[in-house]
C-alpha cells in the first residue's frame, strides 16, 4: 500500500489539506471525470455532507460507496 499523498484545496473560501493514498486519489479523479466536475467541486460536495467525520475519512467512505453503488448497477461507477 502506498503512503498518503497530501493535496490542498480551497473549499468554501478556506484552504484545507487532504491526505489520501494514491488509489483513493485515482478513484476520486475518475469519479469526478465521470460526473463531469472538477475534483475540488466533488470534494466540496463531500465536505458539505460529511457531518462530524474528518474530511480525508469522509472522502475515503464516499469513494467506497460510489464504487459499491456502481457495482450494484452492473459495473458502472
Amino acid at each position: 500500500m502506498s503512503r498518503p499523498v497530501k493535496r490542498s484545496f480551497t473549499i468554501a473560501g478556506h484552504r484545507t489539506s487532504i491526505s489520501l493514498e494514491a488509489a483513493f486519489w485515482d478513484a476520486l479523479k475518475a469519479a469526478a471525470l465521470a460526473e463531469r466536475v472538477p475534483v475540488a467541486r466533488l470534494i466540496a460536495r463531500i465536505d458539505a455532507a460529511r457531518g462530524a467525520s474528518g474530511l480525508s475519512s469522509a472522502v475515503r467512505v464516499w469513494v467506497l460507496q460510489h464504487y459499491r453503488e456502481g457495482a450494484r448497477r452492473g459495473g458502472r461507477a
